[in-house]
């Protein structure tokens, strides 16, 4: 016999009274959201115990951009203001965004305002983490705890729509997650929802597959870039639905389908001014007080002198703290694994960079692309924001580019650990000097008297010579093809005088110089 004579009743009428009940907490509705557990991806939610050794910021490290967002999530849009409720956090590797999304989840959940989370992690052994599937289930599953009131209606939808986990993400977000705020919106009796929804690492989903590699009629495989897309409109549908009361933090690497998609000139209004936690935050205090607190435990555990000289020293060397993170880590791994750094390195590996010579970042487009008036070099960079930052458009005559990581240079000059990736020294000086003498073929005839390219790019050619390898040049002349310009030799040596502060191409046409005038100086001895 039933307990309650209204259990899993609702929206009924008797006579003329109509009797909306929503409210109910039921045996029914604990059945329903059963059926969601199996679906969830539970070690992406922001307290499993899969993330237990997840980075979370040190403590009083980070607190100006926890503050900064944590302020945003509460504060309220004005009343003639267009609602941003999706604000993009982002930075390259290693810059703290996993630490902040975790320390902030923390934090909101213990006032009462975190809505749900869902950490992405390429390296999980869980697929649910490294797909979407299982995304909007989680979320659905988390803020059926946030309230009563949405438990209910968030178990009505799934009762109603028994095949909505087979449905795409927007089905089920419309389903599980919008309808039933909607529903709980209409209860004016009710206090207002608040709060965040927390989604880190979206970078990191890999593409869902469903077709068999094996059919011969197979579509193209999909593209992490594809799912990572259709996450971020899933949540930009969500944040524009007007009963949606949460803010949503989205963090990734500055890949460039979120460059795309968070752009202001593409969306002036809709989201909220992104966060760079490498530009917009100085974090040189906070690494130096987490490294003086973990040299100062290795110095306690080991006995050690005091470490404050090596604090300050590595406190400006890049990379500083994915580094210190893994050779702390270093002796609890060095019996199950050979390589403390491995994690670094398959993100180097992904990326798949070589070494580029230090110029103008408009000197290094011409020198990398086959084409001057192409845009060839945004495309080979496009993927590597997260590693190398690229100057904004209009600003390549007077930026570089630049890295994020020394440890990137570490990892490819060492064959051990980038593998396949590995590249000699003579095969990046071939390479380079085919580069240049493409580039040389593509100057003008008129070049004697009129060069087209700008003047910073007159410099690259003057320290040229600094780019190439002496003894990769030497010993293998056979690799390198001989040019002949179309500039005379008068021009070149005037290219040199003008910039022999350079000294490169001065020095060499010197060198060349010399040797000439020492052989002429021979034959005449013996003429």
């Amino acid at each position: 016999m039933a307990n309650n004579i209204l259990e899993g009743a609702h929206d009924f009428q008797a006579g003329k009274i109509k009797i909306n009940v929503t409210n109910i907490s039921s045996s029914s509705a604990v059945g329903e959201l059963k059926k969601l557990e199996p679906r969830i991806a539970a070690g992406a939610i922001h307290d499993s115990a899969e993330r237990s050794d997840s980075p979370k910021c040190h403590p009083e490290t980070r607190i100006a951009v926890q503050d900064d967002l944590y302020s945003w999530i509460l504060e309220e849009d004005g009343p003639s203001e267009q609602p941003r409720k999706i604000k993009w956090v982002t930075g390259p590797a290693g810059s703290g965004k996993t630490a902040v999304m975790g320390s902030l989840a923390d934090r909101c959940a213990t006032n009462g305002h975190l809505g749900a989370t869902f950490f992405f992690a390429s390296w999980s052994a869980s697929i649910g983490r490294r797909r979407k599937t299982a995304f909007v289930t989680t979320i659905a599953h988390q803020l059926a705890g946030y309230q009563e009131d949405l438990k209910n209606a968030i178990s009505i939808a799934i009762e109603k729509t028994p095949g909505i986990f087979e449905k795409n993400l927007h089905v089920q977000m419309e389903t599980l997650v919008l309808a039933p705020l909607r529903e709980v919106a209409l209860q004016s009796d009710r206090p207002r929802l608040q709060g965040a929804i927390i989604i880190d690492g979206v970078d990191e989903c890999e593409a869902e597959q469903y077709s068999d590699a094996g059919s011969r009629a197979t579509p193209p495989a999909r593209t992490n870039d594809q799912d990572q897309l259709e996450i971020l409109q899933v949540l930009r549908a969500a944040a524009s639905d007007p009963s949606f009361p949460f803010r949503i933090l989205v963090a990734s690497r500055p890949e460039r389908v979120f460059r795309e998609f968070f752009d202001p000139e593409s969306n002036p209004t809709f989201f909220a001014p992104k966060l760079d936690l490498h530009e917009d935050y100085n974090a040189d205090t906070d690494i130096t007080l987490f490294l003086e607190a973990q040299f100062n435990r290795l110095r306690r555990r080991h006995n050690l002198p005091h470490f404050v000289a090596t604090t300050r020293h590595h406190s400006n060397v890049g990379s500083k703290r994915v580094l210190l993170e893994s050779i702390l880590k270093m002796e609890a791994t060095r019996k199950a694994n050979s390589n403390p750094l491995e994690r670094l390195d398959a993100l180097y590996t992904l990326k798949n960079l070589r070494g580029i010579p230090r110029s103008f970042a408009a000197n290094m487009d011409l020198l990398l692309q086959t084409d001057p008036e192409s845009n060839q070099a945004e495309h080979l960079f496009g993927n590597l924001h997260s590693l190398v930052k690229i100057p904004p458009p209009g600003s390549h005559q007077w930026v570089q580019y630049d890295f994020y990581h020394k440890t990137l240079f570490d990892f490819l000059r060492d064959p051990g650990r980038c593998g396949e990736l590995y590249v000699e020294r003579k095969r990046i000086s071939v390479f380079i000097w085919d580069r240049f003498v493409q580039l040389i073929y593509a100057i003008k005839a008129a070049c004697d008297t009129q060069f087209p390219y700008p003047e910073v790019f007159l410099e690259i050619l003057a320290d040229f010579p600094n780019y190439m390898d002496p003894n990769a040049v030497g010993s293998s002349t056979k690799d390198f093809k001989i040019v002949s310009t179309p500039a005379s030799a008068d021009w070149w040596v005037s290219l040199a005088i003008a910039h022999r502060n350079k000294l490169s191409l001065w020095k060499l046409l010197l060198d060349v110089h010399i040797s000439v005038r020492a052989i002429l100086n021979i034959l005449q001895a013996h003429g």
